[in-house]
Order: structure tokens, then C-alpha cells, then sequence
């Protein structure tokens, strides 16, 4: 069995810049790539031969007790809030404070933009928690353009609820 410290140095597909964290904002990556950076860093694990993501023994019983399977972060309010509410209180500023975000213009604002800049939040509390913030990009994904809908998202995300 591995030590959680040792998966967090270890474990994960991209590490967590503040690049990256841009490319969610201005919505250049899909909202499943957005979803997967945050089940990674609760432990979920990908089960291939269904293709779905499940709760491992790492993943904090707060989640795991609500969520036996990785939850749709951006297309289901439910999960939202409940990451929302899992960013302790001195983290709640984290776009602005830590990426100097201004936030979005009122007509740029959608379900789908308010999640991802929660999922942001979330990522930055999760990377300064765990020690693990990249000061370089390094390793990034390939990126798109902004979704021509930006109310439904990118080709193959998951319908907004």
C-alpha cells in the first residue's frame, strides 16, 4: 500500500500550474479534462474496462460516502456545491489572490464557467495543501478553442444539469 504523500508527488497525469489553471478559465480545455484533474487529486481511480471512475481507499470519506463514482463536477450542480463547500474558508479566494483573476464580464457568466472557476479554486487550494504547485508548465495538454456554445461546452462533455 502506498502512502498518500508519496501518490501526491507522484500520481498525476498533469501537475498543476498556473497555466493550466488559465486554460481551464478561458475554456480552452474540455470540461471531462477539467473533471479528471480533480478526481485525480481525490483518489479516484479510472476503471477502464467500464470506463468510469470510482473511489479508491484514499479518497476522503467526504466524497466517497456521497460519490462511490467520480461525480460530473461541471455538468452537475450537486457536485459543484459539494466542492465548493470541501475549500476551507482561508482558501475561498484563491482566483484572486493566487492567479490575480478579475473574474468573467456579466454576459460571459454560465453555469458551466462558474463550475470550472470553482474546479480552479479548488485546485489551487488542493496544490498549495499539498505542496505540489508547479512554478514551471512543463507538461501541458493540447488545447482548443473556446466552445462556439459556450452555454453547453466543448464536443463530448457532458450535458449542463
Amino acid at each position: 500500500m502506498y502512502k498518500k504523500e508519496e501518490l501526491v508527488e507522484n500520481q498525476f497525469t498533469w501537475p498543476i500550474c498556473k497555466d493550466l489553471l488559465f486554460l481551464v478559465l478561458e475554456d480552452r480545455v474540455s470540461d471531462v479534462f477539467v473533471c479528471e484533474l480533480v478526481w485525480e487529486r481525490l483518489f479516484y481511480t479510472k476503471e477502464l474496462s467500464i470506463d468510469h471512475w470510482a473511489f479508491s481507499a484514499l479518497t476522503p470519506s467526504y466524497w466517497s460516502e456521497k460519490f462511490e463514482k467520480a461525480p460530473q463536477i461541471i455538468s452537475e450542480r450537486p457536485a459543484s456545491v459539494h466542492l465548493t463547500r470541501s475549500i476551507p474558508k482561508e482558501y475561498k479566494q484563491g482566483l484572486k489572490n493566487f492567479l490575480n483573476f478579475k473574474g468573467y464580464k456579466i454576459n460571459e457568466l454560465y453555469p458551466r464557467r462558474t463550475r470550472r472557476a470553482t474546479a480552479v479554486n479548488w485546485l489551487i487550494y488542493w496544490a498549495i495543501e499539498n505542496d505540489c504547485f508547479s512554478k514551471e508548465s512543463g507538461l501541458m495538454p493540447s488545447t482548443c478553442s473556446p466552445p462556439v456554445n459556450p452555454v453547453k461546452g466543448h464536443f463530448g462533455d457532458p450535458e449542463i444539469k
